[in-house]
């Protein structure tokens, strides 16, 4: 059995694959009393566009916890299939998983939001990946909501006491 690692403070580093490679960002991770802080700012998303036809829309974009570290982009058409779906330890149905996060708004490619939850501490998701998706989460679909292809991925690591992040 795998003991978690002791850390209140963690960080992401977002990295766009073969179907955003412009998309880069970084999210913060910060235990607070009862849950944990997340900070994200990534810019590179895709514009707004609105469902049409039988296509969903682009955006705002699914935002999640996925249950694997692993940011192998493997098929370029289905990238990140590697970070596994979402993180769900306690087999919520979707819309109340633990890695279930409020969507990304793309204001001109940008995005930047801090919210707090009260599903985890930062020990709980240091080895963690977080992915960005090209649709909108509806949080009832399940398992994951029908976001629709992963278009960015970085893995969750402990940033240590006493070094710098800023």
């Amino acid at each position: 059995m795998r003991t978690k690692i002791p850390c209140s403070f963690a960080v992401a580093y977002i990295r766009g694959g073969p179907l955003a490679p412009q998309l880069r960002g970084v999210v913060y991770f910060r235990d607070v009393p009862g849950g944990a802080m997340v900070y994200v700012n990534v810019a590179g998303l895709p514009p707004y566009q609105p469902a049409s036809d039988d296509e969903d829309p682009i955006g705002p974009h699914g935002f999640h916890i996925h249950e694997f570290g692993n940011c192998n982009v493997g098929d370029p058409e289905e990238p990140f299939k590697d970070a596994g779906e979402h993180f769900n330890p306690t087999n919520q149905p979707h819309g109340n998983h633990v890695g279930d996060f409020p969507v990304l708004f793309s204001n001109n490619g940008r995005a930047i939001m801090s919210f707090f939850t009260n599903a985890f501490k930062v020990s709980d998701i240091v080895g963690k990946s977080i992915i960005i998706h090209k649709n909108p989460d509806d949080y009832r679909t399940q398992p994951a909501g029908d976001a629709g292809k992963r278009l960015a991925c970085g893995i969750i690591r402990c940033i240590p006491p006493n070094i710098p992040c800023y």
